[in-house]
């Protein structure tokens, strides 16, 4: 096991930005998921493909590149 304390270790600094890292790319990844999800969610709603603001289609090329893509390119960008 390894200790917790950063401060008197050589090494601390470098734990402790890697378990920064980590947690960094930890909460990333759980927000993709959540996004994915949301998709599923509107797939069984039937309101996959549909932007969210202005209601229009998301283009298909947009779904393929960001399938929990909420908004079409056009609202994206704005």
């Amino acid at each position: 096991m390894t200790g917790v304390d950063d401060e008197h270790d050589p090494e601390g600094a470098t734990i402790a930005f890697e378990r920064s890292r980590v947690e960094s790319a930890l909460h990333q990844a759980r927000g993709h998921l959540a996004d994915l999800d949301r998709a599923v969610e509107r797939l069984r709603d039937g309101t996959y493909g549909t932007c969210e603001r202005c209601g229009g289609p998301i283009a298909a090329a947009r779904l393929v590149a960001r399938p929990a893509a909420r908004t079409c390119i056009t609202c994206a960008a704005r």
